[in-house]
């Protein structure tokens, strides 16, 4: 299944690697399950006796058997009920659209668990298909121009079936589950992107970056600045926001995809900082251009004797490296005079703005924009 680009608009920003993902049910589909123990195989088989499922067992270990693209769903929900979830992912599926599977077919092997929410989390991907992404803004300010944005943070937003928007968190989370994280990632930064772009926004564009989601940075980079020349922005116009800083586990990764970013132009911003003890090392390793103080930190600031100090001290260490501090998460009046006072750079959060679509800003805020 190819991610449907031109419905976005964003033909230029192709990545086939992020783009594709391999589709798992088809009209008739028929299933291999490897699984690790004798007791796992036993409890397969149980399950698909209970439900009537006709099953082949290949030896101690697989089984395999034929379903219909309705019957996929409460088979996975069964199993996910009648498994570990250790047990799942030691289990490895492969589904082909009836065939007997070929060589060609090992890399759609994927582990049970990944199988379960694939299945489960079919409507994100069913929801980019059809279109159905938008992209909200929260402003950020310079304390010393609380008037007009020094960007934008943009955020992804999707549906539900009546209308109401599905929590942005839950979504990354299942799309994680299901492995189609690189996907969906790639959809949130072009969209973004596209969307203020056209909009005419003159400010920068913070986007979300999810670290995990880029195999290839140099290829990756090529496709990102080719859409944003098309586009008629400039590198500088774009921070990558690095999210879910406390999961970073392969730092040279990290800094070899910054390094490509930032030498081309781009600008780079951590989130979090603050929320576990490695944030100060990943100042230290990336020095990024900015830094989002966690806002759990900015919380009741004003009155946290404790949280003063620790966000003191960050803001010291951050400017010592020539990095702008963004205060994120202000909800008071009394939070945005302690963090300015302690020398924060920049202001975000719901005491200047909530996120809203683009087209909020253009009628409340017509000089943000290009004249059109």
């Amino acid at each position: 299944m190819t991610m449907p680009f031109e419905k976005y608009g964003l033909s230029t920003m192709r990545c086939p690697d992020c783009e594709h993902v391999e589709p798992l049910v088809f009209d008739t589909t028929r299933l291999w399950f490897h699984v690790p123990t004798q007791d796992s195989f036993d409890k397969l088989a149980n399950l698909c006796d209970r439900k009537g499922i006709q099953v082949e067992k290949l030896g101690d270990r697989c089984i395999s058997l034929t379903l219909s693209a309705s019957e996929c769903n409460a088979f996975v929900v069964a199993l996910y009920g009648n498994m570990t979830q250790h047990e799942l992912k030691n289990v490895r599926v492969l589904t082909t659209d009836g065939k007997d599977p070929s060589a060609l077919d090992i890399g759609r092997v994927v582990n049970g668990d990944v199988f379960v929410n694939r299945i489960k989390g079919s409507w994100i991907i069913e929801k980019v298909c059809d279109g159905q992404v938008e992209t909200w803004y929260q402003p950020i300010y310079d304390f010393q121009d609380l008037d007009t944005p020094f960007g934008m943070e943009a955020l992804l937003r999707m549906r539900d079936q009546n209308g109401a928007i599905i929590p942005p968190d839950y979504v990354f989370r299942v799309a994680g589950d299901a492995d189609v994280l690189f996907s969906i990632d790639l959809i949130a930064r072009a969209t973004a992107v596209e969307t203020a772009a056209k909009a005419g926004y003159l400010g920068k564009i913070f986007v979300n970056f999810n670290p995990s989601s880029v195999y290839d940075p140099a290829y990756c980079l090529r496709t990102t600045a080719a859409a944003i020349n098309d586009l008629g922005l400039k590198p500088s116009d774009i921070v990558f926001e690095i999210t879910e800083t406390e999961r970073i586990t392969d730092t040279d990764h990290l800094k070899g995809i910054l390094n490509f970013y930032r030498r081309a132009g781009f600008m780079c911003a951590l989130d979090d900082i603050g929320s576990g003890w490695s944030g100060l090392n990943l100042l230290h390793t990336f020095n990024p251009d900015f830094v989002k103080l966690d806002m759990e930190l900015i919380r009741d600031i004003d009155t946290d004797m404790f949280k003063q100090s620790i966000v003191r001290n960050l803001i010291n260490i951050a400017k010592d490296q020539g990095i702008k501090v963004i205060a994120e998460g202000i909800e008071t009046q009394g939070e945005a005079e302690f963090v300015k006072k302690a020398g924060a750079d920049l202001a975000q959060g719901y005491l200047y703005s909530r996120p809203a679509p683009v087209a909020t800003y253009q009628d409340k805020a017509p000089d943000w924009f290009r004249a059109a």
